[in-house]
């Protein structure tokens, strides 16, 4: 088994089954990989909301890779356990008109900038002390369709998944779609809630550590990961969370209604303007559909937790 270092400079902006591998390895390797931020640069330390309102969508989503895996075939599952992910020491979360799921709510380019320093927690304001939890917002293999691809929706090869829970120590299966799998990896966030409401969570760049593995003609249907924690969440405490509801018969619709009457609770009782309650709620909410089953009306919830107020 050999463990390897990727060249930061080896990176692609789309999926596309045609690009030459970065690096070739075999199941058990170790691969070393660091990528810069989702914007790949543009948005940079201290700067002002404005270049969020003229980015160049050609070099979001800086992916590192192609990881060519030996012996990976289609019908394969490739395992990525997840050894270490470390984010550099600054991180951003931004409005960008147009995207995110209350998009319609606020129009305006908005960012906050976020001390990411020590390690553990970073703060929003004096008040809100949030405990990151890294990820990679990006895992995927090369699809099985010729040609080039978006990052930005995922699919059952994997992709901007956002799934939060991805953290040291779990394992992530994907379909393998072409040989060698071709996996990617980028988009790391230092902590983000469940749905990622603003369309940003704490987007930083990382350093993280992956091995890799093959099961053989597993043939899973779309990813499927392991979650070793007994806690899902760094925010589960004693102080419990605020939640708030949508009910209606359009989830989506529920998922806003939601998120708004959350981000009105956080003005009223914590004094947040209502672009930093949009904010918090990307980066420490989550949304969870609580029924699904007794038509025509659902519910989803929001659920805040209420241990980061502590200050």
């Amino acid at each position: 088994l050999a463990e390897h270092r990727l060249d930061p400079k080896k990176i692609h902006f789309k999926w596309d089954r045609s690009l030459p591998p970065a690096i070739t390895i075999d199941p058990g390797d170790v691969v070393n990989c660091w990528t810069q931020e989702v914007t790949n640069g543009q948005v940079t330390p201290g700067c002002g909301a404005e270049i969020l309102g003229h980015i160049d969508f050609d070099q979001l989503y800086p992916l590192a890779g192609p990881i060519h895996v030996s012996g990976a075939e289609p019908g394969d599952a490739l395992e990525i356990e997840i050894l270490s992910l470390e984010p550099d020491p600054w991180g951003w979360t931004g409005i960008i008109p147009g995207l995110g799921l209350l998009s319609q709510d606020f129009t305006t380019p908005y960012i906050k900038h976020f001390d990411l320093s020590d390690g553990k927690t970073t703060r929003l304001g004096d008040r809100v002390a949030i405990p990151l939890q890294p990820f990679c917002g990006t895992m995927g293999v090369a699809r099985a369709e010729p040609g080039e691809h978006m990052v930005l929706p995922p699919g059952d090869f994997g992709g901007n998944m956002d799934i939060r829970h991805l953290n040291v120590g779990c394992t992530l299966l994907l379909p393998v779609m072409v040989e060698g799998a071709l996996f990617s990896a980028g988009d790391c966030h230092a902590v983000q809630g469940d749905g990622e409401v603003c369309v940003t969570g704490i987007e930083c760049p990382m350093s993280f550590s992956l091995r890799f593995g093959l099961r053989k003609a597993a043939h899973l249907p779309s990813p499927q990961f392991i979650v070793k924690r007994g806690r899902l969440s760094d925010h589960d405490g004693d102080d419990g969370y605020y939640a708030t509801t949508g009910v209606g018969p359009d989830l989506l619709e529920d998922s806003r209604n939601a998120v708004r009457r959350m981000i009105d609770w956080l003005g009223k009782e914590h004094k947040l303007s209502p672009e930093d309650a949009y904010v918090l709620c990307s980066v420490a909410g989550d949304l969870k559909i609580s029924e699904v089953v007794d038509q025509p009306n659902w519910i989803v919830s929001f659920y805040m937790p209420l241990g980061i107020f502590r200050g």
